[in-house]
């Protein structure tokens, strides 16, 4: 892995130690040498991480939609800022720069993020490794809600297994590093690619 994209909020949150989390993972992703990914913006828990990586030496890449430019604050320190057309764009761009993807907590745009990069590993579009970083449990009851997803058959058991989830920072990079797509979805991946 060279890039691991995070998507998160662009608010703070209740909770401290939400912020406490993002600085966390940004710095652990500076140290092991891989850029960051995310949402090109300077508040909230994007901003946050943002500024813990750079502050480490990492190298931060920023996409950031026209229609959020104008109205977020984009981040004028970033290695990289990318101004895409749409969110659809975005999340293209994001998935074609990254080789991880981690989600901290957030709302409806981070879930949105996470799920469809998720859903394009299980249809087999590409290997890479998705988790939750669940802090402060904030995550519990969506794991409770996959985890029936799987139970009631919607989703197979190998499918939801591909979603990591942990609570620290360097866990989850570890598992991230060791992750290994379903050898089914492999093989796909393999095959598409050489037609």
């Amino acid at each position: 892995m060279k890039s691991i994209c995070v998507f998160c909020g662009s608010s703070w949150g209740r909770r401290k130690e939400y912020e406490n989390a993002a600085i966390a993972l940004s710095q652990e992703i500076a140290r092991r040498g891989y850029r960051l990914v995310y949402g090109g913006s300077s508040v909230g828990l994007m901003g946050a991480c943002a500024d813990a990586a750079l502050a480490a030496g990492g190298e931060v890449v920023g996409i950031l939609p026209h229609s959020l430019k104008r109205k977020e604050i984009d981040h004028a320190g970033l290695t990289e800022l990318h101004v895409v057309d749409s969110m659809h764009e975005r999340k293209a761009k994001m998935v074609e720069v990254s080789d991880g993807f981690i989600s901290l907590p957030g709302g409806a745009g981070t879930m949105d993020e996470m799920f469809e990069v998720w859903t394009w590993a299980m249809l087999g579009w590409h290997n890479k490794p998705s988790a939750l970083m669940n802090v402060e449990g904030y995550y519990d009851d969506l794991i409770r809600f996959l985890d029936k997803t799987s139970q009631e058959d919607f989703v197979k058991q190998p499918h939801r297994d591909m979603l990591i989830v942990d609570t620290d920072a360097s866990s989850l990079l570890d598992q991230m590093e060791a992750y290994k797509a379903p050898e089914n979805i492999a093989k796909w991946i393999q095959k598409e690619s050489q037609m």
